[in-house]
């Protein structure tokens, strides 16, 4: 579908349940020209013709979602991620997510002005969806400041990473971490967190493979979640130094989440990032007589292998000591992965989830108040029955523990994003104004999930398979606006949005220009 024609459409969602971080109504949404016009009750726009109707009775009509941390097609220890930006944002479509934010990472001693136009090059040609980038600062000097400046005043940057991991490759020391805090701070910038002590990291592999320790469980043998907290502390403690609101990207483990839930209560402005890893799975896959399946989830920092893990991010997610959810999406396949075969350093770190994102949080985080009503049903059944029965039906229900309602739910996938990024209003709520990025959510649908991509994907492994242990899941299905969505599985665009690149506020985002207009 040519920008124009799609310009030009108009759109009536009827009926729906509208579905903000502070309120929920039912309601009708009228769309034109990419923007939502107006929010109400029977609203019936002039004229009739030419006006498409969608009706979204018994459904949830949602923000699209924001996923603020992925790597598509990223060079990386030897490798090059899998994902492009086409197949990565398709996959983020899918899953009900209209807007990306990557990272552009340049090598030390490398220009971060040169690294955003490069990524700019790769994405503009490609994305299916929105996206913004994140710039790494892998090194320091005045050049790495002045380029931060410019960035920030000339390109729309709002946001800068620095890992305090990949030593010899990206990482930066405190005194360099002081530095990059303190240029963040004078310019209004995000500043970003990779928490790993590095040095640690590297002594702990060192000992690892003299041990003989060669397969994926060294991997996070050599970087315990003490070596996350250690750092997570550490960084908050820099950045409150200089006063500089922190973001600590990828929280896996729970002294990690602890950290920064005491940092917020004692008034520190420090935002955590759960992925939908962590709160979907944890580390005892590492340990995985199959080396195949144990590789597919070495990410750094690793997944932990104390099972209540996810749990636990979750239950701080959903009380706001963590902040926003992201993916770190960075795919590698079996035969990337088989590069560390002999050695648990060389593995490609990186998992999926752009595409599961959205479901692994409703799934995990909000499900049990839609089975309420079944689950009261069941429990007059089970009265008859004996307490053994009662405890296994019990059981049966834990994973779902509606830790969340669907207000906390668009808050941490889409809104909270919005509003740290400075991209809110225009994105993270249904208002009039607003992007017309929505999702129509059905929280009583289901779909299957597999082990192995059943897209054009590429992809030979997913670590999202604790979704895949049964073959149907309440995991909904949805329909997106601003693309065309396929009639036959609505879920499925049929093509990629075409538009322009433009700047939001202080932060770059481009959605889709294959056709360069």
């Amino acid at each position: 579908m040519p920008h124009q024609a799609l310009a030009r459409q108009r759109l009536l969602i009827k009926g729906g349940k509208v579905v903000n971080d502070d309120l929920s109504v039912v309601a009708d949404v009228y769309v034109e020209d990419g923007v939502v016009q107006q929010v109400g009750l029977n609203l019936n726009p002039e004229p009739p013709t030419g006006l498409t109707v969608l009706d979204a009775t018994n459904k949830l009509v949602i923000p699209g979602g924001i996923d603020t941390h992925t790597h598509m097609q990223l060079p990386f220890m030897g490798s090059r991620s899998k994902d492009d930006f086409y197949t990565g944002t398709k996959a983020a479509i899918s899953g009900g997510t209209t807007m990306i934010i990557d990272f552009a990472i340049p090598q030390k001693g490398c220009s971060l002005i040169d690294a955003f136009d490069t990524w700019r090059s790769w994405a503009d040609p490609k994305v299916c969806c929105d996206y913004a980038l994140h710039v790494a600062v892998t090194w320091w000097s005045n050049k790495v400041k002045e380029e931060m400046k410019s960035l920030v005043q000339n390109k729309g940057v709002n946001s800068f990473k620095m890992f305090m991991a990949y030593k010899d490759l990206y990482m930066v020391n405190d005194e360099e971490l002081f530095a990059a805090f303190s240029c963040c701070k004078e310019l209004g910038a995000v500043a970003q967190v990779h928490a790993e002590n590095g040095e640690l990291i590297a002594q702990g592999a060192k000992k690892m493979l003299a041990m003989g320790i060669t397969g994926p469980e060294g991997h996070e043998l050599c970087r315990p979640e003490e070596v996350e907290a250690e750092a997570t502390q550490r960084a908050i403690t820099i950045a409150n130094a200089v006063n500089c609101p922190l973001f600590v990207v990828h929280v896996m483990s729970k002294s990690a989440a602890r950290v920064i839930s005491n940092a917020r209560r004692e008034g520190k402005v420090v935002y955590g990032e759960p992925i939908a890893a962590s709160l979907g799975t944890d580390g005892t896959h590492y340990w995985n007589k199959d080396w195949a399946h144990a590789a597919a989830y070495v990410m750094g920092p690793p997944l932990r292998p104390d099972p209540s893990t996810p749990g636990f991010l979750m239950n701080l997610l959903a009380n706001d000591d963590l902040s926003v959810t992201g993916t770190d999406n960075c795919t590698f396949d079996i035969c990337q992965k088989a590069l560390g075969k002999d050695d648990f350093t060389k593995i490609p770190n990186g998992v999926n989830g752009v595409e599961d994102r959205m479901s692994v949080i409703w799934e995990k985080g909000v499900l049990l108040e839609e089975l309420l009503h079944w689950v009261c049903a069941c429990q007059l059944l089970i009265c008859v029955f004996s307490q053994r029965k009662q405890a296994t039906d019990k059981k049966c229900f834990s994973n779902y523990s509606g830790k969340m309602d669907e207000n906390r739910f668009v808050a941490v996938t889409s809104t909270n994003a919005a509003k740290i990024f400075n991209l809110y209003p225009k994105k993270g709520r249904i208002a009039v104004g607003s992007d017309a990025d929505i999702v129509i959510w059905d929280p009583k649908a289901t779909r299957s999930v597999s082990l192995f991509l059943l897209r054009e994907h590429r992809i030979q492994a997913r670590s999202q398979e604790h979704l895949s242990h049964q073959n149907n899941r309440f995991i909904p299905q949805f329909w997106l606006l601003q693309i065309k969505a396929n009639e036959n599985n609505p879920a499925v665009p049929t093509e990629a949005v075409h538009s322009g690149s433009s700047n939001q506020s202080t932060i770059n985002f481009s959605r889709a220009n294959n056709e360069h207009q």
